[in-house]
C-alpha cells in the first residue's frame, strides 16, 4: 500500500465513477481499476461490490476512506511544513471560491498575485459552500475565500472586505434613476433569488424579510447573471453584490443599480483555511493583498 493508492482510493469514492475518477488522479481507467484491486487483494477484504453497475462501498470499503482521507490531510501537512524550507510564498496553492465571488474577484487579484508572488502556482476551483467546506476539510484544497457563515466558523478565518448588496431594478422601474433608497422602502416588494445552496440567497433573504419583502417563488436562478439578465428582461428586481455590478456605472445593459442605505446589505468576505495548516503566513500574505486591492468596495455609499 502506498500514498497513491489512497488517493485513487479516495477520489473513486468522491467521484463515484472510474473513469471520472481516472481523470482526476490523471491515470488511465485500467490503472486505477487494477490498483483498487491489488488494495483489495494485499488487504484480504472487499472495497467494492462488483455486482453493482454503479460504484458501491462496501463497509469496510467506506471504513478504509475514511481513514484514507485522514492520511491524506497528514501527508499534505508534512508536505506543507517542508515547503516551510524554502521560498514560503512558492510551488501549488489550491484556492475555493464561491459562485458569486470568484468571477468579480478573480479578475482583480489575479493580476495582483502574479505580479506579488511569481512562484506561486495558483489552482483556482469554483463550488458552493457546502463543497467547498468539504473539500477544504479534506484537504483537497488549502484555502477558500466565501462569505462568512456557520459553516466556516471552526476554521481560521482571515477578513478580507465587506462587500454591499446593491438593488437591480430595470431601467423601466420607478427607482431606475434614484442614487439610493432606504431598505424599508422594498416593504411589501417581490425579489428574485439565487436557487437553493448558494449562501448568498440565504444573505440576501435575510436582509429582504427583515425589510418586510418577500420571494419571488416562482423563479429561483442558477447564477448572478441569470438574475441580472431576468431584471434587464423586466421580469424584476433583486439584490447583487457590488463586485457583480459595473464599475463606476448606476446602469448598464437595462439594468440600473441603486444603492440601498439605513442599513445597507452586505456579507463579509473572508479567507478561510484549516487550523492545523502550516502555512498561516502564507495566507495571511495574500489576505493582505486582496485587502489591498479592494479597499473600495466598501463603503461604497454616502449615506448622507
Amino acid at each position: 500500500m502506498n500514498i497513491r493508492d489512497l488517493e485513487y482510493l479516495v477520489a473513486l469514492a468522491e467521484h463515484r465513477h472510474f473513469r471520472k475518477a481516472a481523470e482526476a488522479c490523471f491515470v488511465s481507467q485500467p490503472t486505477l481499476s487494477g490498483q483498487i484491486r491489488k488494495l483489495e487483494d494485499e488487504l484480504g477484504v472487499s472495497l467494492l461490490e462488483r455486482t453493482s453497475r454503479r460504484v458501491l462501498f462496501t463497509d469496510a470499503g467506506l471504513r478504509l476512506v475514511d481513514q484514507a482521507q485522514k492520511v491524506l490531510l497528514e501527508v499534505k501537512i508534512l508536505t506543507e511544513l517542508a515547503s516551510q524550507q524554502g521560498e514560503s510564498m512558492s510551488g501549488p496553492l489550491h484556492i475555493g471560491f464561491i459562485p458569486t465571488v470568484g468571477p468579480y474577484l478573480l479578475p482583480l487579484i489575479i493580476p495582483a498575485l502574479k505580479d506579488a508572488f511569481p512562484q506561486l502556482e495558483l489552482f483556482l476551483h469554483e463550488a458552493q459552500t457546502q463543497q467547498l467546506v468539504q473539500k477544504l476539510e479534506e484537504g483537497q484544497l488549502d484555502c477558500i475565500m466565501l462569505a462568512a457563515v456557520k459553516e466556516t466558523e471552526h476554521f481560521i478565518e482571515l477578513p478580507l472586505y465587506d462587500e454591499p448588496m446593491v438593488l437591480a431594478v430595470p431601467e423601466t422601474h420607478i427607482w431606475a434613476h434614484e442614487s439610493q433608497i432606504e431598505l424599508d422602502k422594498l416593504r411589501g416588494e417581490t425579489l428574485m433569488m439565487l436557487g437553493d445552496g448558494h449562501c448568498l440567497r440565504d444573505q440576501a433573504m435575510g436582509f429582504c424579510f427583515a425589510a418586510g419583502a418577500q420571494e419571488d417563488g416562482r423563479f429561483k436562478a442558477t447564477s448572478l447573471e441569470t438574475l441580472r439578465n431576468m431584471v434587464a428582461a423586466g421580469s424584476g428586481i433583486t439584490l447583487l453584490p457590488k463586485l457583480a455590478t459595473p464599475k463606476d456605472q448606476s446602469s448598464r445593459d437595462g439594468v440600473c443599480y441603486v444603492n440601498v442605505v439605513e442599513p445597507t446589505p452586505s456579507r463579509l468576505i473572508t479567507l478561510a483555511y484549516r487550523p492545523g495548516s502550516p502555512l498561516r503566513s502564507r495566507y495571511e500574505k495574500i489576505a493582505q493583498l486582496v485587502q489591498r486591492e479592494t479597499v473600495n468596495v466598501s463603503p461604497i455609499i454616502d449615506a448622507e
